[in-house]
This record gives structure tokens, C-alpha cells and sequence, in this order.
């Protein structure tokens, strides 16, 4: 199966909506299984949340579309962009 990079990044001051939906959030990412490479945060300068890195293996684009449109981060309006690209792991082999 190929990987897919799902990046997002938070609307402005939103760190409360990622707070509030966190506990949701985590339980949609860990359902992904051994198919999850990784997950987590992208920070800003001063450690702040500012959006979401998560690249894991989907049947094909339409299903890590689906899954991000599912995420409780998304339906709760936490993100301002979201792409979804096609990746290719090299390292570690």
C-alpha cells in the first residue's frame, strides 16, 4: 500500500479547539494501526501547536481523503489548509 502525507495547518489562535478535541483526536489516529508511520504536531517557534503531520499507508488517495475528512480535528473546523500527498519512504531501508 502506498503512504500518504497529511498536512495541516491551524486556523489562527485555535489552540483551545485543538485542546477541546485532542481526546478525540487521538483515538481516530491510533485506529490507523501498524498502517501509521507517524503522527504528531507541527510546532512553532515557542513549542505551540500550529497544525498536524501525519503520514501513514492508505488503499489509495480517495481513502486518506476520507480518513483526514473524518478526523475530529477537521469536522470540529480546527484547520485552516489540509493537503494530502502521495510519499515515498527511502530511509531508513
Amino acid at each position: 500500500m502506498p503512504y500518504f502525507a497529511i498536512h495541516c495547518i491551524d486556523k489562527p489562535d485555535s489552540g483551545e479547539l485543538r485542546a477541546a478535541t485532542r481526546a478525540a483526536h487521538l483515538p481516530h489516529v491510533a485506529a490507523l494501526g501498524d498502517a501509521l508511520l507517524c503522527a504528531g504536531p507541527l510546532l512553532k517557534d515557542d513549542g505551540r501547536a500550529m497544525g498536524t503531520l501525519l503520514i501513514a499507508e492508505f488503499e489509495d488517495r480517495d481513502a486518506a481523503v476520507a480518513y483526514a475528512a473524518a478526523d475530529p480535528y477537521h469536522l470540529a473546523g480546527l484547520f485552516a489548509s489540509r493537503s494530502i500527498t502521495a510519499w515515498h519512504k527511502v530511509f531508513p531501508a
